[in-house]
């Protein structure tokens, strides 16, 4: 694919045939493969290798590699690593891949019509599609690599695709601010509840959708992420989206990243973009 050609929002139909055309991205070792659905609480998901030389050829149980989870000096365990997110389902429609787990999406009713409305239209309004931030949560589900850099004071998550953007998690005992600028990433603050990091996000410019298919956001949309390493090679991060202007009720949903085989590689979305002036929708 070529590195400056944003997402085909509008060949969802096409996607469900043969996914991996639509969102691989080449690597070093060519294109990674596309992620599985999003799976279960407690069950890592068994995705494709990550890019690297001799993907193809090897047994994958050869990778995620194995081993215990490893950790920081001030003794919590260490994030910091290349990851993919294994969330390719959620990422184009969420209200199905939940579906699969017997949860669902709880509208504010005029939410449903305009959900119902964008996927109808083949969702050629997706912000993503014009090379805009995915936002929160749905940066945790896009189909490229991210990277944790973890330090006492800050985490910094660095996307490849996705508008290629950066996010900071402040972790230096601030809290929220009071009247947050909005913005396509929101305001996140992290601390530790045992082995797991917590991140609230507020601030949110309401711009962003949550899903391919439209799931709607607004400004009061406010996102607990919670990240978990499960062992060297996979991690674990439950979402809590709480919006009272879109949802009667929060909800939340689960991905689950595996460690990358190879590094992040540059992606210019706004370079060559051909999707555009094919989403036309119906």
């Amino acid at each position: 694919m070529n590195a400056g050609k944003s997402l085909m929002m509008a060949a969802v139909a096409l996607f469900a045939i043969a996914p991996w055309n639509l969102v691989a991205q080449a690597g070093p070792g060519g294109p990674a493969p596309a992620a599985p659905t999003v799976a279960p609480a407690g069950a890592p998901a068994a995705g494709p290798e990550g890019r690297g030389p001799g993907r193809r050829g090897n047994a994958r149980s050869n990778w995620p590699p194995a081993g215990p989870t490893p950790h920081a000096a001030d003794g919590h365990p260490d994030l910091s690593g290349n990851w993919e997110p294994n969330a390719i389902g959620a990422n184009v429609d969420m209200v199905r891949d939940l579906a699969r787990t017997g949860a669902t999406v709880p509208f504010q009713p005029w939410a449903e019509k305009l959900y119902n409305e964008r996927k109808a239209n083949i969702s050629k309004d997706d912000p993503e599609a014009r090379c805009l931030p995915p936002g929160v949560p749905r940066m945790s589900t896009t189909p490229y690599p991210f990277r944790i850099v973890q330090t006492p004071n800050l985490t910094v998550i660095v996307y490849e695709g996705g508008a290629h953007i950066w996010r900071q998690i402040f972790t230096d005992g601030r809290k929220h601010s009071e009247d947050p600028n909005p913005s396509w990433l929101g305001e996140s603050i992290g601390h530790w509840e045992d082995d797991t990091f917590v991140v609230d996000t507020v601030g949110n410019n309401g711009k962003t959708w949550i899903d391919e298919s439209g799931l709607p956001t607004s400004d009061a949309l406010h996102v607990i992420e919670r990240f978990k390493r499960i062992d060297l090679g996979h991690m674990e991060i439950e979402h809590t989206v709480d919006d009272p202007k879109v949802y009667t009720k929060p909800w939340n949903f689960t991905t689950h990243p595996s460690m990358l085989k190879g590094e992040l590689i540059e992606y210019i979305c706004q370079e060559n973009n051909k999707d555009v002036e094919h989403l036309i929708g119906k």
